[in-house]
């Protein structure tokens, strides 16, 4: 089976806001994007996660910042990496109310922020690393972590860090057999509420 590992176009959009709907939900029912998005419709939080791909203002989400695994000509994993310093959370809600959304956005977003570190912004960020079922286990998500840190070593980065959600035993393990390392954990009782997991672990890999 051969492995082709792209970057994103705008076209891709589609597939993007799915991988990203379906890794923000990381094995429950209610996410980050049902909350940002303050709706459980998945056609509506979609078609707002396509847009957000797409936006002017700089944001993590942008299709620029995604690699797509493919197998045959069938998209089948994306991985995004980011730089802190450019795609910041304030870039992240002017691009939510780009596209849109009220005010009371940073509200709802305060439940991941009170539980969120504080970056180093000479890190490279991971994030929305996901695969189709029927993919898993095939070496789709090393090779596009392989590409995404050769990438990041040209651009001058030697540490990569991403977020997993305490509970979230998979996603754990698997960063773990990649070469990521524990570096805090930060456990929130409003986190807890809304989400139903007791907060974030912060990993991080030298490279």
């Amino acid at each position: 089976m051969s492995i082709k590992i792209r970057s994103a176009k705008q076209s891709d959009a589609a597939f993007l806001a799915k991988m990203m709907l379906e890794s923000s939900r990381a094995g429950k029912t209610f996410g980050m994007f049902d909350l940002i998005f303050d709706t459980t419709k998945d056609e509506e939080i979609l078609e707002a996660l396509e847009k957000l791909t797409q936006t002017e203002v700089k944001n993590h989400c942008h299709y620029n910042n995604f690699l797509i695994a493919e197998v045959d000509g069938k998209e089948v994993g994306t991985l995004c990496s980011y730089e802190p310093r450019i795609a910041t959370k304030q870039g992240f809600v002017d691009a939510l109310k780009e596209i849109g959304c009220s005010d009371d956005v940073e509200q709802r977003l305060s439940v991941i922020y009170d539980c969120d570190f504080e970056l180093n912004n000479r890190t490279l960020m991971f994030d929305f690393m996901e695969e189709l079922e029927g993919f898993i286990d095939v070496g789709v998500l090393k090779e596009l972590m392989k590409k995404s840190l050769l990438t990041a070593r040209l651009k001058g980065y030697r540490i990569a860090q991403t977020l997993v959600e305490i509970g979230s035993l998979d996603t754990l393990l698997f960063y773990k057999k990649l070469g990521f390392k524990e570096v805090r954990e930060k456990e929130c009782e409003e986190y807890r509420e809304v989400f139903g997991r007791n907060g974030l672990v912060l990993l991080a890999i030298e490279f």
